[in-house]
C-alpha cells in the first residue's frame, strides 16, 4: 500500500483529500502545519507528498526545496490557488514533480498522483513470458497458447493482461486500468474495460462464465489470480 502525505492548512480540503485518498486504497498522513509536515516527509518516508504552497510560517516552496535536498527521489505534487505560469515554474525549478492549481477536480488529481508514482517508482521489469492454468503468454513475441493451441490477442489485451499479472492478487479498479492502458488524458468509459475483460475470459478461461483467473470484484474492478 502506497503512503501519501498531505500538507494543507485548509482543514476542509485536507479532510476531503484524506477521505478520497483513503477510499482509493492509499495510506494517508496529514498535516495542517508546514514545519510538522516537513518533519513527516523526512522521517515517515511517504511514497508521495501533496504540498500546498500557501502555508503559514513556512512556504511550500521552502518545504519542497528542503525535502528535495535530503530526499531527491521523493515525488512532490504542489497544490496552490496560484495559477500564474511563473509560480508553476518556481515550484518545478525547486524539484516538484507536478503542479495542480485550485480548484482542482478529484479525478484529475488522483490520475496525476498515479502518473507521478508510475514515473518515479523503480519497479522491476515485467517478465517476457508468463504461465497460468493452461495459458502461456509471451509478451515479447505477442504470442499466446491456450491448451496447446495458439490464439490471437490484440495489443490492448496484452497490455491489460500485463498490468493484471503485474498486480496479481490485488484488486485493480476499472479507472486504474483505463489510466494505465488507455491513458488518463483521453480514456473511454469503464464499460470499455468490461468488454475487453469479457473477451479475454472467452479466450483464456476454460469456462468464461465461471472464471478462475480473471475475477470480478463487484462495483470495484478486477483481480487476477494465477
Amino acid at each position: 500500500m502506497k503512503t501519501i502525505l498531505v500538507i494543507e492548512d485548509d482543514v476542509s480540503i485536507l479532510r476531503g483529500l484524506k477521505d478520497n485518498l483513503t477510499f482509493e486504497g492509499y495510506d494517508v498522513l496529514t498535516s495542517a502545519d508546514g514545519q510538522e509536515g516537513m518533519v513527516l516527509a523526512l522521517e515517515k518516508s511517504p511514497d508521495l507528498v501533496l504540498l500546498d504552497i500557501m502555508l503559514p510560517g513556512i512556504s511550500g516552496y521552502d518545504i519542497c526545496r528542503k525535502v528535495k535536498e535530503q530526499k531527491p527521489d521523493l515525488p512532490i505534487i504542489m497544490l496552490t490557488a496560484r495559477s500564474k505560469e511563473v509560480d508553476k515554474i518556481a515550484g518545478l525549478d525547486l524539484g516538484a514533480d507536478d503542479y495542480v492549481a485550485k480548484p482542482f477536480s478529484t479525478p484529475e488529481l488522483l490520475a496525476r498522483i498515479r502518473a507521478v508514482l508510475r514515473r518515479t517508482q523503480n519497479e522491476a521489469p515485467a517478465k517476457d513470458t508468463y504461465s497460468f492454468g493452461n495459458v502461456v503468454m509471451d509478451f515479447k513475441q505477442y504470442r499466446t497458447v491456450v491448451n496447446n493451441k495458439e490464439i490471437h490477442l490484440s495489443a490492448r489485451e496484452y497490455e491489460i493482461m500485463r498490468f493484471l499479472i503485474k498486480h496479481a492478487g490485488d484488486v485493480v479498479r476499472r479507472h486504474v486500468l483505463l489510466d494505465e492502458v488507455w491513458g488518463y488524458e483521453s480514456y473511454p468509459t469503464t464499460r470499455t474495460v468490461d468488454n475487453h475483460i469479457l473477451d479475454l475470459r472467452k479466450k483464456l478461461e476454460d469456462e468464461p462464465s465461471k472464471p478462475k483467473h480473471i475475477l470480478s470484484v463487484r462495483g470495484v474492478g478486477y483481480k487476477f489470480i494465477p
